[in-house]
Parts: structure tokens; C-alpha cells; sequence
């Protein structure tokens, strides 16, 4: 299995420079990743740095909490998407995942999907902070509310994602949505073992790394 069509190779440090943004993008055409996810700030850039690469350019919204309005989401995603992102990942407000708020939480990604009707979007659930009730119910949410991937982790909060956590996604899911796996994918073990449970996406800020350690039989 070659691991980097699955990866969005990424970078959403608060001190990643314009030079770090060219580094990966310039990783991400030289490993074929499937895609980069950077901030918004930098989606012109990344764009512009991966033309005719066919790389896509993700971006994130309302992140890392998810703690502001759906309006805000909303247009915050529209213009990523204005800017030229292919595809948005979005956080939910985790605190209505955690009162079992379920029609917010739809509500939430309805708004950003009606946004970007075209574009891919992935909605964060942020599974370190839920138990196994709350994480099914955030992720029926999320699907109803549209979306086309719901995703484990921002990679900020206290914990990424596991294989239980995805195979606990991929059977409230259906079929009716793709997954993808952020946050502690280290290795090409840990990779496998993400794919295997059911995700079809891996976000890692290591994703040379990874190929280097498939390529060798190592991790890193």
C-alpha cells in the first residue's frame, strides 16, 4: 500500500512562515501527496505554488476550537474557498457535542456546507474530548449536516486519533461519508492501522517521514 495518496501534508503552526508554506508544497509535489492543509492566510500562496501539481489545497475553519458562530464558519469558509481552496476543514462547536446538542451541531455544518456547495468538507469532531455516545452522536451530526469526510482531530487538543475511534466512525457512517484520521500518525504502522479501521484521508505535518519510513520499513 503507498501511503501518500492518502496524506493531507500539513502545516497550521501560528509561526509557519511563507518560506515553510513553499517547503510544503514543495514536499507535497515531490511525494504526490494527495493534498496540503494550511491556514487560510496562506491558500493564495499554496495555490499558486502547487499550479498544475494536482495537489489540492485544504484549508481549515473556525480552528482549532470551533468556539464561533455558524455565520462566522460560514463565511470564513467561503472566502478560503474564494481564495482557491478545494477543500475545508471545519471544527464543530465542541461544547454542543458535549451538552448533546445534536441539531447545533448539524446546524453548525449545514451552514458551512451551504457556504461551499462545491468543495470538499471535513468536519473536525475533536474525539479526545468526547466519549463513545457523544463521538457517535457528533458524527451522525456531522453527516446529516453534509458533510463528505468527518475527521478525528485538530491535532491541538489533548489527544489524536485511534484506530477504535475510527471504527467507531466508519460504522455510525455507513458508507454515507469518508474518514479522515489527524493527530498522532507517526508511523507507517500507525498509518496502516488508520486505514485498516476505515479512514481514507490521514492528516500529518509528517508525512515525508511517513513515505521515508515505507519506503525503508521504519518509522521515525
Amino acid at each position: 500500500m503507498k501511503l501518500a495518496p492518502y496524506i493531507d501534508h500539513t502545516l497550521l503552526k501560528a509561526t509557519a512562515t511563507a518560506a515553510d508554506i513553499r517547503t510544503l508544497c514543495a514536499e507535497a509535489r515531490d511525494n504526490a501527496f494527495y493534498a496540503v492543509c494550511v491556514n487560510p492566510v496562506y491558500v493564495p500562496l499554496a495555490k499558486a505554488e502547487l499550479a498544475g501539481s494536482g495537489v489540492k489545497v485544504a484549508t481549515v475553519c473556525g480552528f482549532p476550537l470551533g468556539a464561533v458562530s455558524p455565520e462566522q464558519k460560514a463565511a470564513e469558509a467561503k472566502l478560503s474557498v474564494a481564495a482557491g481552496a478545494d477543500e475545508v476543514d471545519m471544527v464543530i462547536h465542541i461544547a454542543s457535542a458535549l451538552d448533546g446538542n445534536w441539531a447545533a451541531v448539524e446546524a453548525d455544518v449545514r451552514a458551512v456546507r451551504q457556504a461551499i456547495p462545491d468543495q470538499v468538507l471535513k468536519v473536525i469532531i475533536e474525539t479526545c474530548y468526547l466519549n463513545d455516545e457523544q463521538k457517535r452522536g457528533a458524527t451522525e451530526a456531522a453527516v446529516r449536516g453534509g458533510a463528505d469526510f468527518v475527521k478525528t482531530s485538530t491535532g491541538f487538543g489533548t489527544g489524536g486519533a485511534t484506530p477504535e475511534d475510527v471504527a467507531l466512525m466508519r460504522e455510525v457512517i455507513a458508507g454515507r461519508a469518508a474518514i479522515k484520521a489527524a493527530g498522532g500518525v507517526r508511523t507507517p504502522d500507525d498509518a496502516a492501522r488508520m486505514i485498516e479501521a476505515g479512514a481514507t484521508r490521514l492528516g500529518t505535518s509528517g508525512g515525508v517521514a511517513l513515505v521515508a519510513g515505507e519506503q525503508t520499513g521504519g518509522g521515525y
